[in-house]
């Protein structure tokens, strides 16, 4: 058991170059006050989201964003942040009404660059008064962009736009019919994640000055009519600038349609900007993301899977050595072959020696690093650390006064169940006697927080504690469960429990935070909550992650099961609830057809009710076809056993009280799901609420629809578990 603590006072200064922007629309940092001292939805909206921070060339100062959300007008508004390494001179650097992203800074450290209202602006930046001066737009781009980064020489800059989709409308066709309404497709991928597909996302480059703005420019991919990042979630992190400014690598799916529905197949290209033509470097197999280019400009990096078709696949690190001029590439050479957990994140070292990452290990996010020369894998976070922990954005040596090496320091990003996204300085020192493997940790940590953006409204708030239970599943693994109690808990008295089904279904319940299945705040409201990673989930290993594939209706269940049998043999658990969204949301409908009387309520975000329609209904056509084992009219055994085990065949033995929630414009899984479980549950009598947000998606996102989700979520637990 570790009760996690979390406490920094910072001060907060005003800059004098926030009259440079429209303040019009800002929104400050809230000052609620908390009642009772207990954690309430309405101040889980009020915390600042901090993200992105960019330490400067000079190693002077870093910047970050944060955004704050006003209920009232039902928005959010996010402005930069400034700090030194060490957390001090703490202080707001913009006041803006709309909201400033992408924050870059000069190389020289004297200008800083960010998008504002889809445009790319310049502002001057003066060291000794921490402040702004001299606003400048740069671009006039028409339909606006998304994201930018500045070539190595800032000669050039990289941007993501939008282009004409495949997807028509009424006046696509027809000129004289302006005000028709229709989507018109004769091919598959006709609408993704929320948005029907008439834009489709594409990268330039611009001629780029830092006087006198972006210039004319060029579609990277020219006449081809992908889609460059990957939608839905895929950005600038996809492309990456060679060292040379000459040399910029992505990553894309070159397919359309049907082809494109049913396939993972990303591959590494690297486009030459002077002969204005690109080299395939990766050919077949599923997902290759997120290249990167060493400092030296001589490797090249990135994410791969092995299998097409299979989203879940072991995230692999692999590399190529890289002769740009010649236009050669070594054999990719993959360096995770014997480690356990998925790659992500991925920070060079300077010396371009060595790759920083990090993994989902056990049930916690660590930061790991891995040496070229002989592929060894360094675990760098202690395992006893209840954090989840980002890639370093910055990484320095430490050493001690006769200039010995000690280790490193990292400056990374760190989360838990107890506080949301902070900056920290993560000193690393080596231990020599540990064993320097990614099995346990060789370095011993000291945390130094730099930034504590919502500790005037968490410091008011009661925290419980957090416990790791090993669980045994029922055919003898041990399982993972983290259980959080309530505040002030006895142990004498008795609970009202919530096990949360996880989505995914591959997946990690970790030291994360989120917005909306917040742990924190429904221990707060008096509950003790129950996390299982059951079979599915990625921070065990492979064989864990797959067992869930083609096995739906088996031992994932069989676990849930156990964890809450686990929970309700102790005698503080009174009445327990089951609540899940997405693949947890079909878990919810199945867990109503076989519980018995293992659960007193249930409630189901965004579910998936009716596999069978589910498979002709969603947009990505490759998960439910590797996971289901196929189509519904497959005649094979794993086929056949997940369609005939879909919650909407078990629905005579429903009987629990059940909540649906679903967003309208959800297009992974169709809110019609969400109707038909509702309908069917009425039909049988079984005491049901159905609310749908007609303009959120699988999210929930406006500030007063999150705010209505929470308190229709603990409106009906209290209903039916008090």
């Amino acid at each position: 058991m570790k009760k996690i603590l979390f406490m920094l006072a910072l001060g907060l200064t005003a800059c004098t170059g926030t009259q440079l922007f429209d303040t019009e629309g800002f929104i400050a940092k809230s000052q609620i006050e908390i009642q009772d001292g207990v954690f309430s939805p309405e101040a889980l909206l009020s915390l600042g989201r901090l993200s992105d921070p960019q330490l400067s060339p000079d190693g002077q100062w870093i910047i970050y964003g944060v955004s704050y959300t006003s209920i009232e007008d039902n928005r959010s508004c996010r402005n930069l942040y400034l700090c030194r390494p060490d957390g001090s001179d703490n202080q707001l650097l913009t006041r803006s009404g709309k909201s400033i992203s992408n924050a870059r800074w000069s190389k020289d450290s004297k200008h800083i660059l960010f998008l504002m209202g889809g445009q790319l602006y310049r502002t001057d930046f003066d060291p000794k008064k921490a402040s702004l001066s001299n606003l400048v737009k740069l671009s006039d781009v028409e339909n606006g962009i998304s994201e930018f980064a500045l070539s190595p020489d800032e000669t050039n800059i990289l941007y993501t736009s939008t282009i004409k989709g495949p997807v028509k409308t009424p006046s696509d066709v027809y000129g004289d019919l302006p005000k028709a309404e229709a989507y018109t497709t004769d091919d598959l991928m006709y609408r993704h994640w929320d948005h029907w597909v008439t834009d489709t996302p594409r990268s330039y480059i611009g001629a780029f000055s830092m006087e006198s703005g972006l210039g004319p420019n060029f579609d990277i991919l020219g006449e081809e009519p992908y889609e460059l990042p990957t939608e839905p979630f895929s950005g600038v992190e996809q492309l990456s600038w060679h060292p040379s400014g000459l040399y910029l690598a992505y990553s894309c799916r070159k397919k359309m349609g049907k082809e494109y529905a049913f396939s993972t197949n990303t591959d590494i290209y690297v486009y030459d900007i002077v002969r204005g033509c690109a080299t395939q470097i990766t050919f077949g197999g599923g997902y290759d993301t997120d290249p990167l280019w060493s400092p030296d400009g001589s490797k090249l990096c990135w994410i791969s899977m092995e299998r097409e078709g299979y989203e879940a696949d072991k995230q692999r690190l692999i590399y190529v050595e890289a002769d740009v001029q010649n236009n050669k590439y070594s054999e990719p050479v993959e360096l995770s072959k014997d480690f356990k957990y998925n790659v992500a994140g991925l920070v060079w070292s300077e010396d371009s020696k060595a790759i920083y990452f990090n993994a989902l290990a056990e049930g916690l996010q660590a930061i790991y690093k891995c040496y070229l020369e002989n592929g060894q894998i360094n675990r760098m976070t202690e395992d006893n650390l209840w954090f989840d922990f980002s890639s370093p954005f910055a990484v320095s040596p430490l050493k001690d006064e006769d200039g010995n090496l000690l280790g490193e320091r990292l400056l990374c990003s760190y989360q838990s169940m107890n506080f949301p996204t902070e900056l920290l300085c993560l000193d690393c020192y080596l231990e020599l006697s540990a064993p320097k493997t990614w099995a346990s940790s060789s370095y011993r940590n000291e945390l130094s927080p730099i930034t504590a953006e919502n500790e005037a409204i968490l410091s008011q708030c009661k925290t419980g504690e957090t416990e790791a239970w090993q669980v045994k599943t029922v055919d003898g693994k041990d399982m993972l469960t983290w259980v959080l109690f309530p505040p002030d808990f006895d142990p004498a008295k008795t609970y009202p429990a919530i096990e949360i089904l996880l989505g995914g279904p591959q997946g990690t319940l970790s030291q994360g935070w989120s917005y909306r299945w917040n742990y924190r705040l429904m221990a707060a409201q008096g509950y003790i909550v129950l996390l299982p990673n059951r079979r599915g989930t990625t921070a065990f290993g492979q064989e864990w992650c797959e067992q869930i594939s083609g096995d739906y209706c088996g031992l994932n269940m069989q676990d849930y099961l156990c964890a809450a049998r686990e929970l309700k043999a102790k005698p503080y658990c009174g009445k327990i609830a089951a609540c899940g969204a997405s693949y947890g949301g079909y878990s919810v409908y199945y867990m109503c057809g076989i519980h018995q009387n293992t659960f007193d309520a249930f409630i189901a975000h965004c579910g998936i009710f009716n596999q069978e329609h589910m498979y002709m209904t969603t947009e990505e056509m490759w998960f439910p076809h590797w996971d289901n084992g196929g189509a519904p009219w497959d005649n094979n055994p794993v086929a056949k056993r997940h369609y005939a085990a879909s919650p909407h065949t078990l629905i005579k033995n429903w009987h629990t009280p059940l909540l649906v929630i679903h967003g309208g414009s959800d297009f992974r899984v169709p809110y019609d799901q969400g109707m038909a479980a509702f309908n069917a549950a009425q039909m049988m009598g079984v005491p049901s609420k159905l609310i749908v947000f007609p303009n959120e998606s699988h999210w929930v996102l406006r500030p007063q629809n999150a705010l209505y989700w929470h308190r229709s979520y603990f409106d009906w637990l209290e209903q039916w578990l008090r």
